[in-house]
């Protein structure tokens, strides 16, 4: 019940994002990044803060990494549902592809610091202001790429660019906002609701937090990725689906730097498991493909998509795959 909550909050939510894009005018792949990334990873991010206050690392972290891996993995449907072109040909942009930079950055941030000391100060670790400066830092890259990008994709009859409706045709900015923060709030308390279902879960089947986190409440917390980014789509803003997705990974980032802050027992990147750190690897690796699939722009894969997108449907299935082995 509650992931279809989030799912049909998600999918409203979209609408009011490209029209606030072009209301504000900061172009639908920072708002992607900025207002659909966030706010539709809001669920997530508040299940894997409580989670970590309430002691549950392992799902706290899991939650938040696996919820990159099948975001990641949602795109390559979104590419299935554009039969155009393949989507990473169509929705190019200089804002799109900072926003992948960033995200490789951060995941490899998260990568490192289990191998660094435990040391925190305040039950913090050094690697979690870092998280978030690089994360604030990266997005004010993102914006001027928007405003003044100093080179731009070859443009083709397939290319889809961001181009804004009518803003005299949409609602007030008042009426935007408020829905905006209304559906925020719910998809907010759907997440912290979630929580404490996972963690029944996890007790009464017998299955590991991580197993729990990567392949139930990463994907129920990412419902509204999948929606929002078909949604997008089908109508037409296609930087916008592809922004909101990278945008959203990158924000996902943050849950672990939030997780650390609010989990009292010491660094929670050294009590992510093998399991885990496995999927950071293939979510990497996946982001990295994702990336050439946007410097590349073919037009047309096998079964009508991108070659990324099947490479990184396989990868996600082989992650599935081991963590099942595993029980």
């Amino acid at each position: 019940m509650l992931a279809l909550v989030i799912g049909v909050a998600g999918t409203r939510i979209t609408r009011i994002v490209d029209q606030l894009a072009d209301r504000t005018g900061i172009g639908e792949a920072a708002a992607g990044a900025i207002l659909l990334g966030a706010t539709t990873s809001i669920g997530g991010s508040v299940l894997s803060v409580t989670a970590a206050w309430n002691g549950n690392a392992e799902l706290a972290v899991s939650n938040a990494l696996g919820g990159i891996a099948v975001q990641t993995f949602f795109l390559a449907l979104a590419d299935i549902s554009y039969r155009h072109a393949n989507l990473e040909h169509a929705a190019a942009s200089v804002p799109n592809m900072m926003q992948n930079a960033l995200l490789m950055i951060l995941l490899a941030f998260i990568l490192l610091a289990p191998l660094l000391p435990s040391v925190t100060l305040w039950g913090v670790h050094p690697v979690t202001p870092l998280l978030f400066i690089s994360y604030v830092v990266g997005l004010r890259m993102v914006q001027n790429a928007h405003k003044a990008p100093m080179w731009r994709p070859k443009h083709t009859h397939d290319t889809r660019e961001d181009e804004p409706d009518d803003v005299d045709l949409m609602p007030s900015m008042a009426r935007l906002s408020a829905e905006f923060a209304v559906l925020f709030v719910i998809l907010g308390m759907a997440g912290y609701l979630l929580e404490s279902a996972a963690t029944v879960i996890a007790s009464r089947t017998g299955m590991t937090q991580t197993v729990v986190g990567i392949l139930l409440t990463a994907i129920s917390t990412s419902t509204p990725e999948l929606v929002t980014s078909i949604a997008a789509v089908r109508r037409g803003a296609l930087t916008l689906a592809v922004g909101g997705i990278i945008g959203g990974n990158a924000f996902d980032t943050l849950f672990t730097a939030a997780s650390d802050i609010a989990y009292r027992e010491g660094s929670i990147y050294h009590t992510i498991t093998d399991s885990t750190l496995m999927w950071v690897c293939l979510t990497l690796l996946m982001t990295a493909i994702l990336m050439m699939g946007l410097l590349r722009r073919e037009r047309k894969g096998p079964a009508g998509i991108g070659l990324e997108s099947v490479l990184i449907i396989v990868l996600y299935f082989f992650g599935v795959w081991l963590l099942l082995a595993q029980l």
